[in-house]
């Protein structure tokens, strides 16, 4: 599977960022608890150098508590990270950031400067609603579309710490095929750029692995079978998504799959481990080593012989 969505003004947005950084003191991006690599934007290393960088991993109603943790403990391994864990049941903890942010950038914490904080994060990921709740005032527009966002801007948050806002960022290009399924189950894709069946079929097929007793308490199910397509079937069939002749209609049991995945109604879930990310990762040396023997096998049967 190919994803390509790479709207202009977020190209646009991406300059600018690099440009700004030079300014910024500190570095929040904001993960979906769910996928917390797979919603990690690559560009942000390479951008952060050594500035200290908060990792909020957002959406954790909805996520494995087990595997958050987890995740927190791994990020945190890298020198100047620190993560926090949020949801919006309880908007109150999102005011934790706010002296994590001090105690990051302990010369200015009683300093007359602000401290200058860059927030971003990919699209739908929840960072517009933490912006509102750290602001105390509806500044950033929500809502269930991604990409909300499409301009920078500077939010005075007061303890002494302006905020960067930026737009919802993707990356040009989606090298990890198994990190674009996943931002597509978890709706941060827009829904135009691959089928509802085709992510779906993903969706189940992970999930009978990891969480096969969620699968058969919420579709009522004595066994799960094994095939992606018959599971999805079945459960189609038990919600009644049929067609004449009593054929189950894939597009409709793929969006009451994703829409109770997404909802949370499925139960609390995590798609990716840190040990899957790892594997993944080699995988990808491994392709880009081989894309760049064969990129090189071909220039040299084109060059002339002497």
């Amino acid at each position: 599977m190919a994803i390509n969505w790479y709207p202009g003004h977020m190209h646009k947005a991406s300059k600018e960022m690099r440009k700004i950084i030079p300014q910024v003191d500190l570095m929040i991006e904001v993960l979906d608890g769910r996928i917390p690599f797979s919603s990690e934007n690559p560009m942000l290393a390479q951008l952060r150098g050594d500035k200290p960088c908060i990792k909020v991993l957002s959406k954790c109603d909805l996520a494995d508590p087990e595997l958050t943790r987890t995740w927190q403990d791994y990020f945190e391994r890298d020198k100047g990270v620190k993560t926090l864990a949020l949801t919006t049941q309880e908007p109150e903890r999102m005011m934790d950031l706010l002296p994590l942010c001090k105690a990051l950038v302990p010369n200015k914490a009683d300093s007359v400067k602000n401290i200058q904080a860059m927030i971003m994060g990919i699209p739908n990921v929840g960072k517009s609603t933490l912006i509102n709740q750290l602001a105390g005032r509806q500044i950033a527009k929500t809502g269930n579309e991604p990409a909300v966002t499409k301009m920078q801007q500077r939010i005075k948050l007061g303890h002494g710490i302006v905020l960067l806002d930026t737009p919802g960022v993707l990356w040009p290009k989606l090298e990890n095929q198994h990190g674009g399924y996943r931002l597509a189950v978890t709706g941060a894709i827009k829904e135009t750029a691959i089928s509802n069946d085709d992510i779906a079929l993903y969706a189940v097929a992970y999930l009978r692995d990891a969480y096969p007793e969620l699968l058969q308490d919420r579709y009522q199910l004595t066994e799960l079978p094994d095939d992606d397509v018959t599971l999805l079937e079945t459960i189609g069939a038990k919600r009644g998504c049929l067609r004449a002749g009593g054929r189950v209609d894939l597009e409709r049991a793929a969006k009451i799959l994703l829409t109770e995945l997404r909802a949370g109604t499925l139960g609390r879930i995590t798609l990716e481990t840190p040990t899957m990310m790892e594997a993944e990762i080699i995988e990808m040396i491994k392709l880009r080593e081989l894309a760049a023997a064969k990129k090189a096998a071909k220039q040299k049967k084109k060059s002339p012989q002497r």
